[in-house]
Parts: C-alpha cells; sequence; structure tokens
C-alpha cells in the first residue's frame, strides 16, 4: 500500500518540476496556455506540497505495517513458546 503512495508522490514532484520550470519559459514559446508565471509557481507549490503529503502518508503507512508485522510475529512466538511449555 505504501508503495502506491511513494509513486503518487513521485509523479506529484515530477509535475511540480515540469510546473516551475513552465514559469521559466517565455509567454511567446506557450500558445494557448497560461501566460502568467506566478501561476505556474503557484500550480508547482501546489503539486510539491500535496506531493510531499503524498510522501509522508506513504512512509507512516510503511511504518505501521511494520509495527503490525512484528507484533505479529511476537504473538505468534509468544503462542508457540505456551504451547511448547504444555507439551
Amino acid at each position: 500500500m505504501s508503495r502506491n503512495f511513494y509513486i503518487l508522490a513521485a509523479t506529484l514532484a515530477l509535475l511540480a518540476l515540469l510546473s516551475g520550470a513552465m514559469s521559466l519559459v517565455p509567454s511567446s514559446f506557450q500558445p494557448g496556455l497560461p501566460a502568467n508565471g506566478s501561476l505556474w509557481r503557484t500550480v508547482a507549490m501546489f503539486l510539491l506540497l500535496v506531493g510531499l503529503v503524498f510522501a509522508l502518508l506513504g512512509v507512516m503507512t510503511h511504518l505501521f505495517e511494520q509495527v503490525d508485522k512484528r507484533s505479529e510475529e511476537a504473538r505468534v512466538a509468544a503462542r508457540r513458546r505456551r504451547r511448547g511449555d504444555r507439551g
């Protein structure tokens, strides 16, 4: 599950870089596109912020998956020890 968040974060970061680069291109090279550089920078900042949020979500999801896996392994090991003591 966390891999999906990482992929989404990387995609949004790439789009943010592309939008940031578009703010540096002169308006004569952008026929039919918004020529306002501040608009491109705003979109880039928004995409970067959302990408960072999804990266944080990916890290947190991976962290909780690891905790769940370790607690499950500890529970199974404790059950095996208890059953070994009885037999």
